[in-house]
C-alpha cells in the first residue's frame, strides 16, 4: 500500500482516479480548490464515495494558496509516495484575453511550485496530466510524442510549458516525472462545458445541439476509465516519459453524434455554428509509447462509453 496525492481530486478525472487508488488499497490525500469554473455542488458530488473511505483525506485549497504556508504544502507532499497532478484551469476557448493569467498561474506556476516541493522532499513519482492541445493544428497523423508541438490556444501553451518543467526537473534534479497527453476524455462526471455532456443534456431537453463548424472534424475519443488505467501505470514508467493516452481510433464529430443517437434512442437535431478560436481540426494519437512504457491498452469503445455517460446523466436527472 502506498500514499498518493491527487490534485484536482474533485474534478472529472481526478475523482475517478481517487476512487481507483482507494479501490486498489492505497491511501489518498486529495487536494482541490473548488474553482468556480462550474458549480461546486457538482464537484462535491464527484467525491461522495471517496469521502466515505477512512483512507481518503480532502484538503481544500489551490497549490499556490497552500504554498503560501510553506510547511503546509511541503507537509502534504512529504507525506506521500506519489503525486498525481491533475489540477488545472481547463478549457481551450476560455483561455484567451484577460483570463490567461488564471491559466498561467494555475497551470504553469502551480506546476513549478509543486515540482519544486517534490524535488525538495524526494517523492518516488510525479505524474502530470497534460493534453493533446500541445500539438496544435497539425496535419501529420497519427500524432507522435516526438513530433513538433505548436499549440493553437493559450491553454495548450500552458500545458506544454508545464510539460517542459517536468522534463527539466527530471533532467536536472532527478525527479521521476511522467507527462501524459490526454485525448478528448469523456464519460460519467464530465464537466458541464464539455461537448458530449452538452449534447446529451440539450437532446434530453428536446433542443438542437450546437456543433462548431461542419462537424467533419475528427477526434480521438478516450473513455475516462482508460485514462485512469494509464495514470495508475505511469508511476512505473521510465523517468521523463511523455506519452499519449487515447482511445485508439479517429472518429468524426458527426459519426460520434450518430453513435450518441443510438445510445440515447432518439434523433438529435444539429445546429451548426461558427468555429471557435483555438479549436483544432483533427486529433488522432499514436499510442505506441503508452503501450510500451505503461502497458496501456484502451478497453472501452465509443458506443459503450457514450451509453455509460447517458446513463449517468439520466440517473442523476441532470438534463
Amino acid at each position: 500500500m502506498s500514499r498518493a496525492l491527487v490534485t484536482g481530486c474533485a474534478g472529472f478525472i481526478g475523482s475517478h482516479l481517487s476512487e481507483r487508488l482507494l479501490a486498489d488499497g492505497h491511501e489518498v490525500i486529495g487536494v482541490d480548490s473548488f474553482e468556480d469554473y462550474y458549480p461546486r455542488d457538482q464537484k462535491e458530488a464527484n467525491i461522495v464515495d471517496a469521502l466515505e473511505s477512512d483512507r481518503f483525506t480532502l484538503v481544500e485549497g489551490g497549490i499556490l494558496q497552500l504554498s503560501e504556508n510553506d510547511s503546509q504544502l511541503r507537509g502534504l507532499v512529504d507525506s506521500v509516495d506519489y503525486v498525481y497532478h491533475l489540477a488545472a484551469q481547463p478549457g481551450v476557448r476560455a483561455s484567451w484575453g484577460e483570463t490567461f493569467r488564471v491559466y498561467s498561474d494555475n497551470n504553469v506556476l502551480a506546476t513549478q511550485v509543486l515540482l519544486e516541493t517534490a524535488r525538495e522532499v524526494g517523492v518516488e513519482g510525479f505524474v502530470y496530466a497534460s493534453s493533446s492541445s500541445v500539438y496544435g493544428d497539425t496535419t501529420v497523423f497519427p500524432m507522435r510524442e516526438d513530433a513538433p508541438c505548436a499549440p493553437h490556444s493559450p491553454y495548450g501553451v500552458t500545458k506544454l510549458a508545464a510539460e517542459h518543467l517536468c522534463r527539466l526537473y527530471t533532467r536536472n534534479f532527478g525527479v521521476h516525472t511522467a507527462s501524459l497527453r490526454f485525448f478528448t476524455v469523456y464519460g460519467p462526471r464530465q464537466r458541464p462545458d464539455m461537448a458530449f455532456r452538452r449534447f446529451i443534456e440539450s437532446a434530453m431537453r428536446g433542443e438542437a445541439i450546437k456543433v462548431f463548424g461542419d462537424g467533419l472534424q475528427t477526434r480521438d475519443f478516450t473513455f475516462v476509465s482508460d485514462i485512469v488505467d494509464g495514470l495508475v501505470a505511469a508511476t512505473a514508467a521510465p523517468a521523463g516519459t511523455v506519452a499519449n493516452l487515447a482511445g485508439g481510433s479517429r472518429v468524426s464529430l458527426v459519426e460520434a453524434i450518430r453513435t450518441l443517437e443510438d445510445a440515447m434512442g432518439q434523433p438529435i437535431e444539429i445546429e451548426h455554428v461558427g468555429l471557435q478560436a483555438g479549436d483544432v481540426r483533427d486529433t488522432w494519437a499514436s499510442i505506441d509509447v503508452a503501450q510500451e512504457a505503461l502497458g496501456y491498452n484502451p478497453k472501452v469503445g465509443l458506443a459503450e462509453g457514450l451509453a455509460a455517460e447517458v446513463d449517468w446523466i439520466r440517473t442523476r436527472g441532470q438534463a
